[in-house]
């Protein structure tokens, strides 16, 4: 099934910086988000997982995507693409890192995190099979998913909207793609768990943060326009909700493992 946004028609054109990508895959809307912040001009370049080009293979063997062809030189895992695309185009704006060492050391950070504790979360609670693995497990995976959400909601500047403040970053480019994407859990695992406005009790505080991101997330026009409507991601998240998706991610996850 092909089912993409209108934005990569726009991109079609051939073009030394080639965009190697699957529409779907929250690791390459990363590197497309800071792409069309900086208005880098890119060739888009759609895979099918199922027949990877070999123009893809030449470049990464394991043909995994994002995979960034920069003047025909190979580029892959997505936060590298990023702080790529930072570092070669620094006359494209707006900057994505913050000029203040600590504070683009601190971003790093807390991209790291997202990277090492949320998404390997996000997917054992996805995956997590209660008629398997027992009902009681399911609970144990949401809070330990919404725990660490909690965590890097609290390492937030207070006001807001984004994760440093008032700019946009690389590290709110992180966490954005699995944001609005959590819609999965209120269809396939009983809901996401997050308290309703005025419910949060001790943590209210950290929810109300959390729902000032989000929303800021999901009305940020680069947001938008990579990503395709919700019914189309269904079918390939309700593979993961079972636990038999065999992308590299949901193997590692099956295996206990982290972000491959």
């Amino acid at each position: 099934m092909q089912a993409s946004p209108n934005n990569p028609q726009a991109h079609s054109t051939e073009h030394s910086l080639k965009l190697y990508a699957g529409w779907f895959c929250p690791f390459v809307q990363r590197a497309w988000m800071v792409l069309e912040e900086k208005k880098t001009p890119y060739q888009y370049i759609e895979v099918n997982p199922y027949h990877k080009p070999t123009s893809l293979l030449s470049l990464n063997p394991r043909g995994l995507v994002p995979t960034l062809a920069y003047n025909n030189q190979p580029l892959y895992e997505s936060t590298v693409l990023c702080e790529f695309l930072e570092d070669a185009f620094p006359e494209h704006t707006p900057s994505l890192r913050p000029a203040d060492p600590y504070v683009r050391a601190r971003a790093r950070i807390w991209t790291d995190f997202v990277g090492s504790r949320i998404i390997p979360a996000y997917h054992r609670f996805l995956q997590y099979q209660p008629t398997r693995d027992g009902a009681e497990g399911l609970s144990k995976a949401r809070e330990e998913f919404l725990g660490h959400l909690k965590e890097w909601t609290r390492a937030m500047d207070p006001v807001g909207p984004w994760f440093l403040g008032g700019d946009f970053s690389l590290v709110d480019v992180a966490l954005a793609p699995w944001a609005v994407r959590m819609f999965v859990f209120d269809v396939f695992k009983g809901g996401l768990g997050i308290p309703e406005e005025g419910k949060g009790g001790e943590d209210e505080e950290v929810w109300a943060r959390w729902r000032k991101w989000s929303r800021a997330v999901e009305e940020r026009k680069s947001v938008r326009e990579t990503m395709s409507e919700r019914e189309h991601y269904l079918p390939i998240y309700q593979r993961y909700a079972d636990d038999v998706a065999q992308s590299e991610m949901a193997k590692a996850s099956r295996a206990g493992r982290g972000v491959p």
